[in-house]
């Protein structure tokens, strides 16, 4: 390959790879979609009655409810602690440590779990 090839073909890539920034909504869009995944999965799970439990053929939905549901919500909430974490640091609020990173990213995600399970 000749040297001018080469260099068009690096630019290429390098242009190809190059970084992009996300929207500026876009965190407020994924958390109200993964909002509205986690309250349809749950209004799914309360239709179901115990009755209809008895049948294995009637437990795919609930199931799938049930999967669906715990993902979008632990990613919520994982989502919301991400963001809280990222507002103390340009806020000035940088922990000391790993010990005291890992304490208060376990106290933001139990908050958010609490808050989750409080409004439903």
């Amino acid at each position: 390959m000749s040297e001018t090839a080469q260099n068009g073909f690096e630019g290429l890539l390098r242009e190809a790879l190059s970084p992009v920034e996300p929207p500026a909504d876009l965190v407020v869009r994924l958390e109200s979609a993964l909002q509205s995944i986690t309250e349809l999965a749950a209004d799914e799970l309360e239709a179901w009655e115990l009755s209809a439990m008895r049948d294995p053929r009637n437990w795919a939905r609930p199931a799938a409810a049930l999967v669906v549901g715990s993902v979008a919500g632990a990613a919520l909430v994982l989502l919301r602690a991400r963001r809280r974490a990222q507002q103390d640091v340009s806020r000035g609020g940088i922990a000391d440590g790993a010990r005291e990173t890992a304490g208060r990213a376990l106290k933001d995600l139990s908050r958010e779990t609490r808050r989750l399970l409080g409004e439903r």
